[in-house]
């Protein structure tokens, strides 16, 4: 179902492609678009159209080239009811199509994997040339910007930050400055990087870490975050509260101090 629903999407969209695809000599008129039932025709012939276009261009970023004019001319006569192939066929060779399209993006996955790693290895052997530049036993970089003096964290506390994040080509993938809030969450419910590097700061500092793949995402990425990234954050500790458990704990031995 999922596939024949693809085939249809597929179909209404090649008539955008058609229009965008005629020579410029014989290029047709603008759609007049006067009537609301215009509009919603010429919306869902652009919205397809565009979906189209961006599919035959993630084929074509992966290595699957599709005769274009052959794209054209399966709309042509799947519209005037003149198409050569069943709805049987059509659903077998779509499929395989998709087995091609997953099979050349697990490729490419593989190859961006070894990439990042070797991008990123090397990141850090510069990046740990850089004076005042500290390595810890994990691996983790850290450069000291401000020194704070406030409460310094433990894994279980709770931080307030306010940070930036960026890929080591300078792409940015996340930052609470831009949207004018800062982070608040359990220090050990963040990746490795962050709840060893937080904790070596206090209130009041901020510090740039370059964190390893390893103690950051890893093989799997996550969301902008290709597979295998070094993270560069620059991170300001703004607040610590202190674990209820741990803080209990704590007043439990002062008591048990003023018993004695």
């Amino acid at each position: 179902m999922k596939t024949l629903f693809k085939v249809s999407l597929i179909a209404l969209g090649v008539s955008a492609l058609v229009a965008c695809q005629q020579d410029a000599a014989t290029e047709a008129a603008p759609a007049k678009l006067e009537t609301e039932a215009q509009k919603q025709a010429y919306a869902l012939g652009s919205s397809v159209g565009s979906f189209i276009a961006r599919n035959l261009s993630e084929h074509e970023a992966l290595g699957i080239q599709l005769d274009r004019d052959m794209v054209q001319k399966g709309f042509v006569e799947g519209l005037g009811n003149s198409g050569q192939l069943s709805d049987q066929e059509i659903q077998t060779l779509l499929q395989g199509l998709d087995g091609q399209l997953n099979q050349a993006r697990e490729t490419q996955a593989e190859v961006l994997k070894v990439e990042n790693k070797e991008k990123g290895a090397a990141y850090l052997v510069e990046f740990a040339k850089t004076e005042g530049v500290t390595a810890t036993e994990s691996g983790l970089l850290y450069e000291v910007m401000v020194q704070g003096e406030g409460a310094q964290p433990k894994a279980e506390d709770t931080v307030t930050v306010h940070y930036t994040g960026t890929l080591i080509d300078g792409t940015k993938f996340d930052s609470s400055l831009d949207r004018g809030q800062p982070a608040v969450f359990p220090l050990n419910r963040v990746i490795p990087g962050w709840t060893e590097g937080v904790q070596l700061m206090n209130v009041g500092s901020k510090y740039k870490f370059v964190i390893p793949s390893e103690l950051a995402y890893g093989e799997m990425g996550a969301g902008t975050i290709p597979p295998n990234s070094t993270l560069i954050f620059e991170v300001e500790l703004l607040d610590v509260e202190v674990a209820a458990a741990a803080a209990e704990a704590g007043a439990a031995d002062e008591h048990e101090g003023h018993a004695h």
